[in-house]
């Protein structure tokens, strides 16, 4: 039996993405700031990311709907914040995996943002 990335939940991919941006940021020489770093914008972006990603699961919880992005469902929720997107969850995600890269500025940081977009994007 082959395990595939769908086994596993988005946040704990976030979290290996996470892990290999800092291995590579302290392992290599890239861990000088060669884009973008901001850490007031960093926190700003990593707090409203975080919002919108626990009232999204909220709104889970309230309406009794599976977390689990491969598990059965059993409605649509169209009100709250889904009103503005249909995955405000993995956008969540996403935000705070930038609003990282953005504190340290390194490239890797940025990369894991992008990659974790990639795969959330096409596989899930």
């Amino acid at each position: 039996m082959s395990i595939q990335i769908i086994d596993y939940r988005p946040p704990k991919i976030a979290q290996v993405f996470l892990l290999a941006a800092a291995l590579l940021h302290w392992a290599t020489p890239l861990n000088e700031p060669l884009l973008y770093s901001n850490p007031m914008l960093a926190a700003i972006l990593g707090v409203v990311a975080f919002s919108i990603m626990m009232w999204a699961w909220c709104l889970f919880r309230k309406h009794e709907i599976a977390i689990c992005p491969t598990a059965r469902t059993d409605g649509l929720i169209m009100s709250g914040i889904y009103g503005l997107s249909r995955n405000p969850m993995y956008l969540g995600v996403i935000g705070m995996l930038l609003a990282i890269a953005i504190y340290v500025g390194t490239f890797p940081f940025y990369f894991a943002c992008l990659a974790y977009f990639i795969v959330i994007n096409f596989i899930f």
